[in-house]
This record gives C-alpha cells, structure tokens and sequence, in this order.
C-alpha cells in the first residue's frame, strides 16, 4: 500500500513543479478528496449510501471539491487546487490530470432512469481550468481539453479540444512550440500538428454530411408537395 502511495505521490510530483516533497502533495486538496473518496466509494458499493454520501458531504466541506461515491476512478488521478464536480456516473482511468473549476456533468435523462449520464474520461487526459464535459460522451486517450472549453460530444484519441461548443483546433507547429512542453504534460510526449489537421476535417465533413441529408430531406418534402398540389388541382 505505502509503495503504491509513493508511487502516486511521485506521479504529482512529475506533473507539478511546485511540491519539494512528498510530504507537501499529501497536503493537496485533490490527494485529501481521492484518498476519501476511496473510502466512500467502498461503502457506496457495499449500499451504504448515507454513510457514503456523508463522507462526500465532509470531504467536499474541506477540499472544495465534490466527488460522488458512485464515480469511478482509475490510478494516478491529479486534481491541481480544487474546485471540482465529478458526478455519478463518471468514469476516468490512469493518469488524468484535471485543474481547477472542471466540471464533469450529468444530462437529465428524459425517461426518469438515471442510467449512464456523465463523461467517460480515458488514460491520459488533460482537462483545462474552467472546462465542462457534460453528459455521457467519451473524452478519447491523450486527449487535451481547453481552458472554459464545453464538451458535448465524444472526443477522438490524442485531440486538442476548445471553445464553447469544443471542436478539435489546429495550432501551427513554430520552433516555439516544438520546445514548448504544456504544464502536466510527459516530456516524451510528441505534438503531431498533421493528426490536429485530419481531425478537424473529418469534423467539417460530418457537418457538411447532416446539411446535405437536411437539404435533400427538404428537397424531397418539397417534391411530394408539388406532386400532391398537383393533383389537387386536377
């Protein structure tokens, strides 16, 4: 357990360049709401779901940060400063790294069952200050999701999303940039401007795709009118 705490520790310590030690990142709210969160997890599958819920209700009184017991969450997840929503039925794996006022929110489901209603965040993922991924869409591995972005869709492996209604963007790789290694990001990690550039037209052309099926399904209503008007009058 203690060898596993080291290693979690050590996985802050990598992505934040503020902690001297390991004693300072025990005292990070977002180490303080995971480590509770276990616990009121644990208690939430046995279906003790007061005492669950109270543990969530204290740990968000002294963390500011709000994880229902019912979210599920993988290894080595870093939540920088707080501030933070995660509801039911979120699912993240390893390795996340989400910063402060990141909400992932639930849709109210129109036939009264709860069901899946909250984002899926996959190994690897960085989520932006401020960002909301809200309902249940699928935030692909690697995936980088900007500052007050809004995610309503699923998001492809290795994506940079941003903006209100998020939509993959393209940044030209200058010499700045290739030496440039984003906050919380592995040094190892490889930009590659040419993937950003494919994603963005495969969503352009499903954009264009859902007008041209809508111009058509105009076109063709359009027909059965004329045709019925016409005989109408005959």
């Amino acid at each position: 357990m203690f060898r596993e705490l080291g290693a979690y520790l050590d996985s802050i310590k990598a992505r934040d360049p503020a902690p001297r030690s390991r004693w300072e990142v025990l005292l990070y709210p977002g180490v303080l709401a995971l480590g509770l969160h276990r616990f009121a997890h644990w208690l939430f599958k046995g279906e003790l779901y007061f005492c669950a819920r109270f543990i969530n209700h204290f740990s968000r009184f002294f963390t500011a940060i709000d994880i229902h017991p019912g979210a599920k969450i993988g290894r080595h997840l870093f939540i920088d400063h707080g501030f933070t929503v995660i509801g039911e039925t979120v699912e993240i794996g390893d390795n996340v790294t989400i910063y402060q006022c990141v909400t992932l929110g639930g849709t109210n489901p129109t036939n009264g069952v709860g069901g899946k209603r909250h984002p899926t965040i996959e190994d690897d993922v960085i989520l932006g200050s401020g960002a909301q991924v809200l309902g249940p869409v699928t935030v692909g591995k690697r995936s980088r999701v900007g500052a007050n972005a809004v995610v309503t869709q699923d998001v492809p492996e290795g994506a940079t999303m941003v903006g209100v209604r998020a939509r993959p963007t393209l940044v030209e790789a200058t010499e700045y940039q290739k030496d440039f290694v984003p906050y919380g990001t592995p040094c190892s990690e490889v930009f590659d401007p040419s993937t950003q550039k494919l994603e963005i037209l495969q969503c352009e052309m499903e954009q264009l795709q859902k007008r041209m099926a809508a111009f058509a399904k105009e076109r063709d209503e359009g027909t059965e009118d004329n045709i019925a008007e016409g005989r109408d009058r005959a």
